[in-house]
């Protein structure tokens, strides 16, 4: 039994249940504050030669009036390579002390408790495509400190880590970052994809995805990268035009479990992922999260995370918004030719 509580006035972050669907939408008040609310930022490309005004450089860094580190990596030199703090503008805050469910009229509302943190690299002008293996091994590093120092945290139940790369694709600061979100609620495009993958082996007693990357392996003309614990293609229902998918050959369902050795070998599948996207499609804006099982203490065994790319190719208009189908302008078998064509090693 829910309580039938008034909103506290303090709390600027709340989740709404929709009626008819039952998932959930997150309410963030202080996000308006951002620098980019109601304004166009410029493509990524366009600040690369101005980073003298960015606040995550690291000449400017230290005069804000930022909080306290959540995680540092430095070099030989003492100097910061990876910077992982809380957001200014968080969609879930950590000040809310619980859930306070309640209904209103008919609808069910709790508060929006949870973590949001930037990772901020060094370099202001190299992105996942331009790094070399060691400096993204580190990235993923930070991601697997950060995702089990919250993993256990009280009311978190998902993790989401992504990466916006241009203003399209929601980046409001030019200078490569990462954010990390932990919230009391199971993404609901994760939920789907469990509850499809539980469906999947509760009637054939294998890994859906096993079966798709055994598949997509033997016929290999979506495949676009491969070492010996990766591999990255194009899915064969891809829901956006050049959409990629990076997923580990052995099942796995955990991606804070990642080993060191694992670490070395998705990094170069991003790496290679992302360059055939900044070369052979003339550095598009792009959206890259990680699908994995969720950390509500239940078991998920039947699941294989992965990481998902979404380049800015599509522009949702009347039919995507009025049915949920999404149209892709070209084959995922085209696409795969394309991004297959020569580009940086």
């Amino acid at each position: 039994m829910k309580n039938k509580m008034k909103k506290n006035s303090n709390t600027f972050s709340e989740l709404r249940r929709d009626l008819v669907s039952g998932t959930w939408v997150a309410f963030s008040t202080k996000r308006r504050a951002r620098p980019d609310f109601h304004k166009a930022t410029p493509r990524v490309s366009d600040n690369y030669d101005n980073p003298k005004d960015c606040l995550f450089c690291r000449e400017n860094f230290d005069k804000q009036k930022q909080e306290k580190d959540t995680l540092m990596y430095l070099n030989k030199n003492g100097d910061w390579t990876i910077r992982v703090f809380p957001n200014k503008f968080p969609i879930f805050s950590s000040t809310i002390s619980g859930l306070n469910r309640r209904d209103e009229g008919p609808f069910e509302i709790m508060d929006g408790v949870g973590y949001h943190e930037v990772l901020v690299a060094a370099d202001h002008r190299k992105n996942f495509p331009d790094l070399e293996i060691p400096q993204i091994v580190e990235v993923f590093d930070a991601y697997q400190e950060r995702y089990l120092a919250l993993m256990n945290k009280r009311n978190v139940k998902y993790i989401s880590i992504f990466k916006n790369y241009g203003s399209t694709a929601g980046a409001s600061i030019v200078h490569p970052h990462n954010q990390i979100v932990a919230m009391p609620i199971i993404d609901p495009d994760v939920a789907r994809s469990l509850d499809g993958s539980a469906r999947y082996f509760q009637a054939h007693k294998e890994c859906v995805h096993c079966v798709m990357l055994k598949w997509e392996i033997e016929k290999g003309e979506r495949i676009i990268f491969e070492n010996e614990d990766f591999v990255v293609l194009c899915p064969f229902v891809s829901r956006v035009s050049f959409e990629i998918r990076i997923y580990p050959k052995k099942h796995l369902s955990y991606f804070e479990r990642i080993t060191k050795n694992q670490k070395i070998k998705l990094s170069e599948a991003v790496r290679a992922a992302l360059r055939k996207v900044k070369y052979n499609l003339d550095d598009p804006d792009y959206n890259m999260f990680l699908h994995t099982a969720p950390c509500d203490g239940q078991t998920y065994d039947h699941y294989h995370w992965h990481f998902e790319i979404f380049p800015k190719t599509n522009i949702w208009a009347g039919l995507e918004l009025s049915t949920g189908i999404e149209v892709c302008s070209i084959l995922p078998e085209e696409a795969a030719k394309i991004l297959k064509k020569k580009s940086k090693n």
